[in-house]
């Protein structure tokens, strides 16, 4: 099977997968579910928000039937097995394509990707950074996975010494522009970031393309990068301990309890969680966000 095959099929299990979790919870139009879709981060393969008409043309695909009939999503979706157990090792070969393939969608979705998130209302994520960091500001903050530079910019403008950082050369290019600021180039998976540089670290929507096995060495790297008592920030779509590719986009998705283990071990002390979108009942709150202080 094709490299493309093995993504498209990834891609169509995950969809499935979300279309019956709409379906448990009694939405059943292409609108609701279109919605469904959009609440979880969930794009089409061309890095677009669904509609009512691109889930009718989903619905009614050969590869939507057959994996419902089937029912192999829920079996084939997790790589790690039963929850809590980690998942069959990845080599450095495997490793590489996950990072190119995923900095290479956003490579190639960099400008309708901006436009669908410039105006994302993150200002309770912005407000838990900065109300975790102690002592006076303005504060070195490094936005991990900056994207186009709009938290980037909404630092700089409180006068912070903000720093962006991200694998998309498109999303590096575009992010100094528009924030002002400094933004390096570095992928996830190999980090060069300076000791006890940051008073705290902004990872919105980044750390879940992080595959399972090598988050002790990334949360480890972060840990190093922050002064002591330094605050990590993090917003990931939450699930039951699955990692897979979604399109060309890979995603680890972890519950909370999963979550804190992994950060306790890297040298973090929790400070708070929560659930968004705010407001809405749990199962309609995809986005896990935590807030942690590095130990002395």
């Amino acid at each position: 099977m094709t490299q493309r095959r093995q993504q498209i099929e990834a891609f169509v299990r995950r969809l499935v997968v979300e279309l019956e979790a709409a379906e448990a919870a009694g939405l059943a139009s292409p609108d609701a579910i279109a919605d469904h879709f959009n609440s979880k981060g969930i794009t089409t393969r061309k890095g677009r928000c669904w509609n009512g008409a691109t889930v009718a043309k989903f619905l009614s695909s050969p590869g939507a039937a057959r994996y419902r009939e089937e029912g192999k999503a829920g079996r084939t979706a997790n790589r790690g097995g039963n929850p809590g157990t980690q998942p069959s090792a990845l080599d450095a070969a495997h490793l590489r394509l996950i990072s190119d393939t995923t900095i290479g969608h956003y490579d190639r979705v960099a400008e309708d990707y901006r436009g669908g998130t410039l105006n994302h209302d993150v200002s309770q994520n912005h407000a838990a950074l900065l109300d975790g960091i102690e002592g006076e500001p303005p504060y070195a903050i490094l936005d991990l996975g900056c994207g186009p530079g709009r938290d980037l910019r909404y630092f700089r403008l409180l006068g912070h010494d903000a720093t962006g950082l991200d694998g998309s050369l498109a999303f590096v290019a575009m992010a100094r522009r528009y924030s002002g600021c400094d933004v390096l180039h570095q992928d996830f998976l190999a980090l060069r970031l300076p000791a006890h540089g940051f008073d705290g670290v902004f990872a919105n929507a980044s750390l879940f393309h992080v595959p399972r096995q090598e988050l002790p060495r990334v949360l480890a790297d972060l840990a190093g990068a922050l002064k002591p008592r330094g605050i990590l920030f993090c917003s990931n779509p939450r699930g039951k301990n699955v990692e897979d590719f979604s399109g060309d986009r890979y995603g680890c998705f972890l519950d909370l309890a999963t979550w804190r283990g992994y950060a306790t071990a890297a040298g973090f002390t929790e400070v708070r969680h929560y659930y968004r979108p705010s407001g809405l009942p749990r199962h309609r709150q995809p986005w896990l966000a935590t807030v942690w202080r590095k130990d002395e």
